[in-house]
């Protein structure tokens, strides 16, 4: 097995093993299920009305639907997917007439997913097994791209932006919540069990800017920009999206190594367009 599928298949055992955990608290997991919504700015109006495991099951580190400016009868496609939610937000603007895919690489995502979008009565929703460097969706075919916190995870950034780049239609646009950081300590970037808690895969905002424009995107910027202190950082690692409880891998670190980490790392919403 190549590093990259190595790296694909630990995270999508640790979000299969997120999605399987108890909705409440157990152990000493520090955050329950259902807050990482609230820490990545879900509004409670946007969560009203939503299935419950669609938020509970919420990862991300931002709200892309909302700052995209998604119309009636378009079609969206959300790179890694999860459980439904930024799907089921994009639903309520493209109308029943738009169309909605997403694409994520985790049996147990997708089958929450599924249950989500049944229970939301949703007949223009579907959900594709398939990673985000070689999406299973036709060239030119989508009008907005979204993604939340999941392009950090990538081991091969420069095929997403490509496949980014594939599947818009001209005009076509993309607005993604993802994490990048600055100047991280080589301790933590080695570290292996930091990488889905979305830290050591993260990007510099430069490189991650410049990879989008490489892959032919223009009008690239950065729309928001969320820095983390380090208490933040603290619940990021510690959540309950990063390994579950009850004995998960989900590494503790020490609050001095946290503060030196503040200021690095950032929630960023990132827009780019196809020509």
């Amino acid at each position: 097995m190549s590093e990259e599928n190595k790296i694909r298949a630990t995270v999508s055992e640790a979000y299969g093993r997120a999605v399987r955990a108890p909705s409440s608290p157990c152990c000493s997991s520090p955050v329950p299920k259902g807050v990482a919504a609230k820490l990545a700015g879900y509004s409670d109006q946007a969560l009203a009305g939503l299935p419950i495991a669609a938020v509970e099951n919420a990862f991300g580190c931002g709200d892309p639907v909302f700052f995209a400016d998604i119309r009636p009868d378009q079609t969206v496609l959300d790179l890694g997917s999860g459980a439904g939610i930024d799907l089921l937000l994009a639903a309520r603007k493209v109308g029943p007439t738009g169309r909605l895919i997403g694409v994520d690489m985790t049996d147990e995502m997708i089958d929450r997913a599924q249950a989500n979008i049944a229970a939301a009565g949703l007949a223009n929703v579907e959900v594709r097994r398939g990673i985000i460097e070689d999406l299973p969706v036709e060239s030119g075919t989508v009008d907005w791209v979204i993604s939340n916190c999941v392009i950090n995870l990538s081991p091969e950034k420069p095929r997403v932006f490509a496949e980014i780049a594939r599947v818009l239609k001209p005009g076509g646009r993309m607005l993604v919540s993802d994490l990048v950081a600055d100047d991280l300590p080589e301790s933590i970037r080695r570290d292996p069990s930091l990488y889905c808690s979305c830290i050591s895969g993260a990007v510099s905002e430069a490189a991650y800017l410049q990879g989008l424009r490489d892959a032919g995107l223009t009008d690239v910027e950065v729309r928001a920009r969320q820095t983390y202190d380090w208490e933040q950082l603290e619940a990021l690692v510690g959540s309950e999206t990063k390994g579950g409880c009850c004995g998960s891998s989900a590494p503790s670190l020490p609050k001095e190594k946290l503060v030196e980490m503040a200021g690095k790392v950032a929630s960023v919403k990132v827009y780019a367009r196809k020509k």
